[in-house]
């Protein structure tokens, strides 16, 4: 299986339709939650998804005829909205999250799913556009992305920033290559400094401070004021009971989606700089490839370094390379968080326990001077202790 992702255009028809499931989609999630919640507290039982689609249909909506609109929306989309609720908390049990929050309107990623009602339903796809069921033929902005002749199995229709996108999950074969004229192994030190330093000399730089970064984040700042600025003007007018606020509250949606469409740019360069990593490291045909397990979690805890640590993508960088080495047949290697490859002598093996964060050079009582980064890279590399991804 494999998943094509795209921006489509949908006509204004289809883009009430979606927003009009997804708002459902919302709507039943909180719900789930909620009467779960409520009913644990009373009864300490646990309601599944299922028995849960069941009452809903067949009880509550019949017996609460305000809740009809409910079932305008996809039902394949109702359900997997509940299904997703009941892996939420089916991952709190487990300890692997936290509690299942409330997804709030235009702040949460909900998306609106669709799948084959049946055995011989086909998804039809063709090079410029997509027929999705409850939706019928989309158009699709990048043409000839979704292979026409694979098998659709099913898929989700997201909004973000204003714009709609679509994923379709796809029957694909195995892509798994065999490479032999594979090279020497590499070692991967990430960082805040440099986003990555790799043993073999190379220097990954920080996209943030690139000027395509600090223009976009200048310009976002002077749109976040705006924004304020916008709001302070709407809770004046609401104090002013003579000034009608429909037109601030119009300008303010308008800004809004000037925000978001500004924070959606910024994940896209960013993204788009460790797809570009991820590839050129996968070109050079390493025998295997060593980074360390980082406590990206406890990273986060601290205040002068948890922006700096998101804008990163670290878990992003180690999610893709692990795809991209599956793919490739390149073994990954992730070393334990514990390892001292910054402290560790690659020359003597001596460890010096006493360097600081803001010694950026590695100088040892042997004699070996390396670059801090460096030295912590060709010692990943050379690391014997190590579990594969």
């Amino acid at each position: 299986m494999k998943s094509y992702k795209t921006e489509i255009k949908p006509m204004p028809e289809q883009k009430q339709r979606i927003s009009r499931t997804i708002g459902v989609c919302r709507y039943v999630y909180n719900f789930y939650l909620g009467h779960n919640k409520e009913i644990y507290e009373k009864e300490k039982r646990f309601v599944t998804g299922a028995d849960f689609s069941k009452w809903l249909n067949n009880e509550y909506i019949p017996s609460n005829p305000d809740k009809t609109w409910v079932k305008e929306a996809s039902s394949k989309s109702v359900k997997q909205s509940i299904m997703n609720a009941e892996r939420a908390y089916k991952n709190f049990f487990k300890g692997q999250s936290k509690f299942p929050k409330f997804k709030k309107k235009n702040k949460s990623d909900v998306k609106m799913y669709f799948v084959k009602n049946d055995a011989k339903m086909v998804i039809e796809c063709d090079r410029h556009r997509l027929k999705i069921p409850t939706l019928g033929w989309v158009q699709l902005k990048e043409k000839g992305y979704i292979p026409t002749d694979k098998i659709i199995k099913s898929g989700t229709i997201s909004k973000k920033a204003g714009r709609y996108y679509v994923s379709a999950l796809v029957e694909a074969p195995d892509d798994t290559q065999n490479v032999t004229d594979k090279t020497e192994g590499i070692g991967i030190d990430l960082g805040l400094k440099d986003f990555a330093v790799i043993s073999d000399g190379t220097h990954k730089k920080n996209i943030n401070k690139t000027a395509k970064i600090k223009k976009a984040e200048k310009k976002l700042k002077r749109e976040q004021r705006r924004l304020s600025r916008k709001y302070e003007s709407l809770k004046q007018r609401k104090n002013n009971k003579k000034m009608k606020g429909e037109a601030t509250k119009k300008n303010i949606d308008k800004q809004v989606i000037k925000v978001q469409k500004l924070h959606q740019r910024l994940d896209n360069i960013r993204t788009d700089y460790i797809n570009k990593i991820v590839n050129n490291l996968a070109k050079t045909k390493p025998s295997y490839i060593t980074i360390e397990d980082l406590n990206v979690s406890g990273m986060m805890k601290n205040k002068h370094l948890s922006k700096a640590v998101a804008q990163q993508k670290f878990y992003e960088f180690r999610v893709k390379l692990e795809h991209k080495c599956r793919q490739n047949g390149i073994e990954l290697r992730i070393v334990d968080r514990f390892y001292p490859s910054s402290k560790l002598c690659h020359e003597c093996g001596n460890i010096k326990s006493d360097l600081k964060l803001s010694d950026r050079r590695y100088i040892c009582e042997c004699g070996y001077e390396a670059d801090r980064d460096y030295n912590a890279g060709l010692n990943l590399r050379d690391a014997e202790i190590y579990k594969t991804a």
